[in-house]
Order: structure tokens, then C-alpha cells, then sequence
């Protein structure tokens, strides 16, 4: 009797531990690298908390910024892999699932952010999202940092002012080739030790949004900022293949719904910090900025733009040339 009992009694835990864990919520885990008073980071805090006020108790979100488990380097990986759900790299960071998305780091392909995301925004930008499905990456949307500009321990007006100096570039092939066209030395080095790279003086120069130069503290080793606008650095927000696919048929759209709201949140505050952020620059004194011509500008379009051909058979004329469109 006794047994029949224990019985009865394990049966009874196994089932409330089972109805348990049927009513246990969705996790995603998102994971970035940047701080959370950044545009990312106020993005993927917006994104958790408007999923806890549509899907509470179905689905829960856990942001983890400042590579507190991932790096850009390992997270898409360890997304295919379930360990995290919703990841957010660099446009650059993509070359291992697509050579399409390096269309984003083409020199002077956009006029300015509205051009960029009038493309993003079209048919070719959204056909891009998809780009990656069958190695199991799903885009979500894209994310806006800013424009790029080029700092460096001299002044910069002509590219020949540029030669042989050595700056930073993030791990592509596009911005090797860009910095190589203006006779400059491009080394890839990680974003973590940039200032200590520029302090020293191992390295003369390097590019960036206005926000990352002004958050990072960059125009505090750099005596001089060219106002160049000659590139775009973004974001791709992505998740895996599977686990879209295996969300609830009523979970998903609410989930998509709150990323793009996230997304729109996220881009505003990034276009207030880039205007905010260069006037803080200006203001500390601490660099100068230099403010190009119309005629010394275009010597930088001509020195780099010879680098759209080299991409040109990777990247696909037809989303080079919709890119070109979106600038009109």
C-alpha cells in the first residue's frame, strides 16, 4: 500500500512538474556588446519591455549588453546554436553567411542616413533580411549607428593627406580596400582597444560614427576629426532560422510588431545622439573638426569610389545600383 502510494505520490509531481514547465514563458536571449545608454542598448531594453507588457508570461526577454556572454565575433554562432535568440552585430560582421551585405561598407554609397534608409526601407533593403535563411540567420531589421567620419593625429583635407598613415577598420575586406585606395595602411584591430591603439600612437587614425567617437572618447587622443560622412555604420538585428519558425503561430507577429517599434526607437535616439554628440566633440576642444568642401569632398569620392568595382561581382549590380537610386 505504502508503495501504491509513493507511487501515486511521484506520479502526481511528475505531472504538476510537467504542466509546470508547459506554462513556463519563451526566453530570448539578447545579446550586444555595447553599453546600455547607447542606442542599442536602449533598443534592446525598449524591445524587453514592451514584449513584458504584450506577451507577459508567454514569451520573456533577457537583454545581456557589454559582451557580458557574447562578443559580435561569437554571438552569431552561438545563436545557431540556441544559446542565444536575438543577436545585433555590425553590417561587416556577416561576410561567413553573405558577401551581399558588404554593399553597406562600399565608400560614399549613401549621400547621408536618409538615403541609406530609403534603401534599407525598399524592396532591395527588406529582399537583404532574408539574404542569410538558408544558413539559418533571419534578419529582423536594421539598426542605425551614423555616418562615418575619420579621425587622425593630423589634419585631413585631400586624401594625399592620408598616405601612409595606419588607421583602425573593423574586420572587412571593403574597408581594407578603402583605406588602401588613399595609399593609407588599414590594420583590423578589435573596437575594445582603440583608444589605447590611438593614445599610443601605434596607430594614426581611424573611422567612426560621432557617437562611438564622443562614448568612446576617441577625440581625446585625436587632434583632428574630418567631417567626411564617406560611410555608414549600422546594425543587422537577427535571430535563427529555427527558432522564428518554431515561435507560436499568435506569438510571432506581436514579437516582430515590438521589434520594429524597438528598431524606430532605437533610430531616433541614434540620429539625436550623432548631432549631439559632434557638438559636444566641438565643444570640449579637445579636436579639431574639419569641415570639407564641396570640391575637397569629391577628391575623396574619386580616390575611394573605384573600390564599388572591385565589390561590385560580390555585392550584385542590381543592389548596387538600387542603392545608387535611393540617393535621389
Amino acid at each position: 500500500m505504502r508503495k501504491f502510494t509513493a507511487g501515486l505520490f511521484m506520479a502526481a509531481a511528475m505531472m504538476t512538474a510537467t504542466v509546470a514547465s508547459a506554462a513556463d514563458p519563451i526566453v530570448i536571449k539578447f545579446s550586444h556588446v555595447v553599453a546600455e545608454n547607447t542606442p542599442k542598448g536602449q533598443m534592446a531594453n525598449k524591445f524587453r519591455d514592451l514584449i513584458a507588457e504584450r506577451l507577459a508570461g508567454k514569451v520573456k526577454v533577457e537583454v545581456y549588453p557589454s559582451s557580458q556572454l557574447y562578443g559580435d565575433n561569437k554571438v552569431l554562432e552561438a545563436m545557431l546554436l540556441g544559446d542565444v535568440q536575438i543577436a545585433a552585430p555590425s553590417l561587416s560582421k556577416f561576410k561567413k553567411y553573405t558577401k551581399k551585405l558588404q554593399l553597406f561598407d562600399l565608400p560614399f554609397l549613401f549621400k547621408d542616413m536618409a538615403s541609406a534608409e530609403k534603401f534599407q526601407n525598399g524592396p532591395a533593403g527588406q529582399k537583404l533580411l532574408m539574404s542569410m535563411k538558408k544558413k539559418g540567420v533571419v534578419g529582423l531589421g536594421y539598426l542605425h549607428n551614423g555616418m562615418k567620419q575619420i579621425s587622425a593625429s593630423k589634419p585631413l583635407t585631400v586624401p594625399a593627406d592620408a598616405s601612409g598613415l595606419k588607421f583602425r577598420i573593423m574586420s572587412s575586406d571593403v574597408l581594407s580596400a578603402q583605406f588602401e585606395a588613399i595609399n593609407a595602411v588599414p590594420l583590423k584591430k578589435p573596437f575594445s582597444e582603440v583608444f589605447t591603439l590611438l593614445q599610443t600612437k601605434a596607430i594614426d587614425g581611424q573611422e567612426n560614427t560621432w557617437s562611438n567617437i564622443f562614448s568612446k572618447k576617441f577625440f581625446e587622443v585625436q587632434e583632428y576629426i574630418t567631417a567626411s560622412d564617406h560611410g555608414l555604420l549600422d546594425y543587422l538585428v537577427v535571430t535563427s532560422a529555427d527558432f522564428w519558425s518554431s515561435l507560436p503561430a499568435d506569438v510571432r507577429p506581436i514579437v516582430k510588431k515590438s521589434m520594429d517599434e524597438a528598431i524606430a526607437f532605437g533610430n531616433t535616439i541614434a540620429a539625436q545622439k550623432s548631432t549631439g554628440d559632434r557638438k559636444a566633440i566641438e565643444a570640449s576642444g579637445r579636436s579639431k573638426v574639419i569641415d570639407l568642401s564641396a570640391a575637397q569632398r569629391q577628391l575623396w569620392v574619386d580616390a575611394m569610389k573605384p573600390v564599388w568595382a572591385k565589390f561590385e561581382g560580390a555585392v550584385g549590380s542590381d543592389l548596387l545600383n538600387a542603392a545608387i537610386a535611393a540617393n535621389k
